[in-house]
């Protein structure tokens, strides 16, 4: 059934890409917030754009990989103007990458493209991405200026990202406070190992004192996140929504119950999602972890939604509204018992159905459900992510997502991530944001 036509969102700059015409909006307008969800290098005909490839003369330029940054920032541009902002206003940025090699000439540009005032940014290495030849693609998300409604990058000396990356440890705007990707990369004059803090490590030449993840965990959110909240004047009560990014996934249950330790059940809504080994930036690190909060005592408040909605982890809050922004953390059809049965392979007859698309009509079901007990619509999305571990899956899934709105253009990305999800059998997950004005 499609969404009903409520929607409090614009398009912006929509396409229609590849044989099966997926309708995809480069950007979306909501209130005073613009979102860019997807951004590859790409021409909208051919792909990734020939003269980004440069197949016939790839070293008769710039670099392959700089030329893929500077059209996703055009494009980005682009987008910002359509809504009627700019660069200057950007809040965060998500970069996944094919390979870590991308990382510096992304950086490169992007510190050139912003001029310097580069938002609280996570930087992540996953399995693959929506077009072959892409090494990169970008989410953003920027505010419409308006009286009160500034941007404000706060600086410490203790918690300032390297030079080649250059973010903000924490912006501000309105009631939001946005973080970057924390992770236990040793800054100062930090004692470490192989760039890691040691606080954050077992002693040296130990194989057992503590279990690896929670250390890791507990150093981040006690010696990164918290002190980069405290910047804007809040606290780890105030934190509305968090992703976390895992190396091993063996870690899912014991990062978990160490997050739960610090959060409690009424935490913030958590997307927990697997990434490549050795895909952050401390070679050894095995988990990244970005935020948003709410400033104490403002209209951004902290509210759980509950519409009966399984999730993978035990406590694991089904959404959070603070604001006029809706956080559903990445979801999969699942239920108590684990994966759905309606959307398990009939062994005997595995041709016959599509598992893919079975996820991803109970997952939207469940963000249908959460919008509207937070009193707005499936048609407010604003940004969708789909992590999913085989890509052949992801167009099943996206034309569930067009007739379940309709036809309407979707803020869409989609990354490849290394099995196995959290639950056993599921290969799609989402993670939603909905405007709730």
């Amino acid at each position: 059934m499609a969404s009903k036509p409520n929607s409090r969102t614009e398009p912006l700059l929509p396409v229609e890409l590849g044989a099966g015409k997926i309708k995809y909006a480069q950007g979306m307008k909501a209130g005073r917030w613009v979102f860019a969800t997807g951004l590859l290098a790409q021409d909208f005909v051919n792909g990734i754009a020939p003269d980004v490839l440069a197949a016939d003369a790839p070293h008769a330029g710039l670099p392959k990989r700089e030329k893929e940054a500077l059209r996703i920032f055009e494009d980005l541009d682009a987008i910002l103007r359509a809504a009627g902002t700019d660069p200057s206003h950007l809040v965060r940025t998500d970069q996944y990458y094919t390979t870590v090699k991308a990382v510096p000439p992304y950086q490169q540009v992007r510190r050139a493209f912003l001029k310097g005032r580069i938002p609280p940014s996570t930087s992540i290495a996953q399995q693959g991405l929506l077009l072959p030849g892409a090494d990169m693609t970008v989410q953003a998300m920027a505010a419409i200026p308006e009286p009160g409604f500034a941007v404000q990058h706060l600086k410490d000396e203790q918690l300032k990202a390297r030079p080649t990356s250059g973010y903000s440890p924490a912006l501000t705007v309105g009631d939001f406070i946005f973080l970057p990707g924390c992770t236990s990369l040793a800054t100062g004059d930090e004692p470490r190992r192989n760039g890691v803090a040691a606080a954050a490590l077992m002693a040296e030449g130990m194989q057992w004192g503590g279990q690896p993840i929670k250390l890791e965990t507990e150093f981040i959110i006690a010696k990164r996140i918290a002190p980069s909240l405290a910047l804007a004047g809040a606290t780890l009560d105030d934190v509305v929504h968090a992703q976390v990014y895992l190396c091993d996934p063996e870690d899912y249950s014991a990062f978990h119950a160490a997050w739960t330790k610090q959060f409690g059940e009424q935490g913030p809504s958590v997307s927990i999602i697997p990434c490549l080994a050795h895909g952050l930036a401390p070679y050894d690190g095995k988990i990244e972890i970005n935020a948003m909060a709410a400033k104490p005592g403002s209209a951004a408040r902290k509210q759980h939604i509950d519409a009966g909605v399984a999730t993978a982890f035990r406590h694991q809050p089904q959404a959070v509204r603070a604001g006029d922004l809706l956080f559903i953390p990445a979801l999969l059809a699942v239920d108590r018992d684990g994966l759905l049965a309606a959307a398990a392979v009939d062994r005997r007859q595995p041709y016959f159905s599509s598992s893919a698309e079975a996820q991803a009509e109970a997952i939207i079901d469940n963000v249908a459900r959460l919008c509207e007990a937070a009193g707005t619509a499936l048609a407010n999305v604003v940004r969708i992510l789909l992590f999913l571990t085989d890509m052949r899956e992801f167009y099943p899934v996206i034309k569930v997502w067009e007739r379940r709105l309709g036809g309407r253009p979707l803020p869409f990305a989609a990354i490849e991530v290394p099995a196995p999800l959290p639950v056993p059998g599921a290969t799609v997950m989402m993670e939603i944001w909905a405007y709730a004005p």
